[in-house]
């Protein structure tokens, strides 16, 4: 993710901390994915940040693309958290990571990625097939 959207949602949410040492967070290393989940993960925290008002040490310890979905770990997770990482992980999945347009899961050779058909094209990947 950009810079300019990475410091958004750092200054936004508390439970980011990228100054802590790498081997506490990997937060250290940024959003690990690109702009076009910017709206996916920032909805995502605003309901997180509702649940959490009671759990002080709660913290995100990465935020990243993985098989072409969004992957978000926490040092605490309930029922309620868990479920709305869950809507989030799917969102992504039908989300161009480029963009934010309607996406598909897409490969090139062993790498995956979710990407709009303009992007599929772009950066030559083809449709996944089962």
């Amino acid at each position: 993710m950009n810079k300019e959207l990475d410091k958004k949602l750092f200054d936004r949410f508390s439970f980011f901390k990228p100054k802590k040492s790498l081997m506490e967070s990997l937060m250290g290393f940024g959003f690990e994915c690109d702009d076009g989940w910017f709206d996916i993960i920032y909805s995502l925290c605003e309901e997180v940040e509702k649940l959490i008002k009671d759990i002080k040490d709660f913290e995100v310890i990465q935020v990243k693309e993985k098989f072409g979905g969004l992957r978000f770990y926490t040092n605490f997770s309930n029922e309620e958290i868990s479920k709305l990482i869950m809507e989030a992980m799917k969102k992504s999945q039908v989300t161009c990571e480029i963009c934010g347009k309607k996406g598909t899961l897409c490969d090139k050779g062993s790498w995956v990625k979710t990407l709009c058909e303009e992007h599929m094209k772009e950066f030559k990947y083809e449709l996944t097939r089962d």
